[in-house]
């Protein structure tokens, strides 16, 4: 099996690096089986990596790296051994390289879609669900919700197929198929641990997703002042009126009361009949945002004169304001051209139940006093997007319905890291619990992580059965307090 000795890898912005021992693409399980047995004999530990779209340290590893890129077929060559009560539901199983984008392309040609997803659509199907990427929509949970059954190569470098209890697999015919070569664990604590597993599990392989018929979208997209804003989440309501609602909004007051962009999105009959500029979103917006220098323009205005920022984020929501924008649900769902920007986010959920009205107060506040301390400003609109409950272990959304406010800032901006950890640590206090892609200057000392999950121990006792070595350990692993202690007095 080839592959590649010391070589640097980067993620997408640049921002996360790392030098591991080797570098491999394995094609088949076989392969990743051959790989984790190599490390666990040879005391190395392995990590997986999908596009590197996530912005903190989660996929770093000193030792066996693997890029999954040879591993993205859609539907995955694994059989399925489907259970008979389970053959008329819509199930997919892809191999965990293959990115949201694929997928999305194969359930399209078959007049299937996801249930809901997140705004980009380049990360692969692995990284979304290790880490608990979401949408928005408060009766869509999280994307590893949407998962029925995971093929895992663990610590051992043995094979078992995870899945909740009384899963989608029937156990004779799986065992009948692959004798004692491979495990079929179907138990909800185990299922409920491996979905969110942040790579600290094994190494996923592939996916069996549950999706639904294909279907189309409207959004519209509407500015409105905090004020009204905050009526609306207070009522509630207004969760339970549109199958998809977020909000994007500026820190700041200025020329206007705290600016917020409300998008909703609902199902509609095929579009496709309709005028064109329906079913296109702001095309000047989507120009800009693909134009090179775009990014560097901005820096620039905000290094002369900081100040500007209040007026450039104002103008960014007002230049997305669109009466409807009608597609098929995945075209909607993605932001577009904005994804292309060099920008990092640090993206906290604070649970909905008023405190989520305090965090958009507190965010006011801390911008409000960096301002005026250090003349450090935001420098892109801040997301917020709703999300159900979750029963996975360490989920941002386990056993809560929950408010993830997305933290963007442009590369290169002066101050933004620096504002970022301000929010961070702000919203902590009121019950935030950190994405594990995203900036996070989490510690697992002090029983910090074990006091925000309560399913934190059953995760670890799961992460020890499936990894008694260590094998999945990283820099990231010990810095958050996942990785068992080792040291003997």
């Amino acid at each position: 099996m080839r592959f590649a000795v010391r070589r640097t890898w980067r993620n997408q912005l640049g921002n996360q690096r790392i030098d591991p021992l080797r570098i491999y693409e394995p094609r088949t399980v076989a392969d990743v089986q051959a790989i984790v047995r190599l490390a666990r004999e040879r005391g190395v530990p392995v990590r997986a990596v999908g596009s590197g779209h996530s912005w903190s340290d989660v996929a770093l590893t000193e030792g066996f790296l693997l890029e999954p890129t040879g591993m993205a077929r859609v539907p995955a060559p694994e059989p399925d051994f489907l259970a008979p009560e389970w053959t008329r539901r819509r199930l997919v199983r892809a191999e965990a390289g293959a990115r949201i984008k694929e997928l999305n392309a194969y359930l399209d040609a078959n007049g299937m879609g996801l249930s809901n997803m997140g705004g980009y659509d380049h990360q692969t199907i692995a990284g979304v669900t290790a880490t608990s990427t979401h949408g928005s929509g408060i009766a869509f949970g999280p994307l590893n919700d949407a998962l029925r059954s995971l093929d895992v190569v663990v610590g051992d470098g043995s094979v078992q197929r995870i899945e909740p209890a009384g899963g989608p697999t029937d156990r004779a015919a799986y065992e009948a198929h692959h004798g004692g070569e491979r495990t079929l664990v179907q138990d909800d604590d185990v299922f409920d641990a491996v979905c969110v597993g942040i790579g600290c599990m094994g190494v996923i392989c592939s996916a069996l997703v549950e999706v639904r018929e294909r279907f189309f979208l409207r959004e519209v997209r509407e500015l409105h002042p905090w004020a009204k804003v905050r009526a609306d989440l207070l009522d509630g309501a207004v969760l339970d009126a549109h199958e998809h609602y977020e909000l994007a909004f500026s820190p700041y007051d200025d020329g206007y009361a705290h600016p917020f962009l409300v998008t909703t999105r609902d199902t509609i009959d095929d579009p496709r009949h309709r005028l064109w500029h329906a079913r296109t979103r702001n095309l000047l917006v989507e120009a800009a945002a693909l134009f090179p220098l775009t990014p560097h323009v901005i820096n620039l205005l905000l290094d002369l004169r900081p100040s500007l920022a209040p007026k450039l984020l104002l103008a960014s929501l007002r230049a997305l304001v669109k009466k409807r924008y009608d597609n098929v649900s995945f075209k909607v769902f993605n932001i577009g051209a904005a994804n292309i920007l060099p920008a990092y986010s640090c993206e906290i959920g604070v649970p909905i139940d008023g405190r989520h009205i305090e965090a958009v107060e507190t965010i006011f506040r801390v911008a409000r006093e960096r301002r005026e301390l250090g003349r450090v400003y935001q420098s892109s609109p801040i997301a917020l997007r709703f999300v159900k409950a979750s029963p996975a272990h360490l989920s941002m959304m386990n056993g809560r319905d929950t408010m993830m406010i997305e933290l963007i800032g442009l590369n290169g901006n002066d101050g933004g890291i620096e504002l970022l950890k301000a929010y961070e640590e702000a919203l902590y206090a009121l019950g935030g619990r950190p994405h594990w892609g995203h900036l996070n200057t989490l510690s697992g000392s002090h029983g910090f992580v074990a006091s925000m999950y309560p399913r934190h121990a059953d995760w670890l006792a799961v992460r020890a059965r499936l990894d008694p070595d260590g094998v999945f350990d990283s820099p990231f692993t010990k810095r958050a307090g996942l990785s068992s202690d080792r040291f003997v007095p």
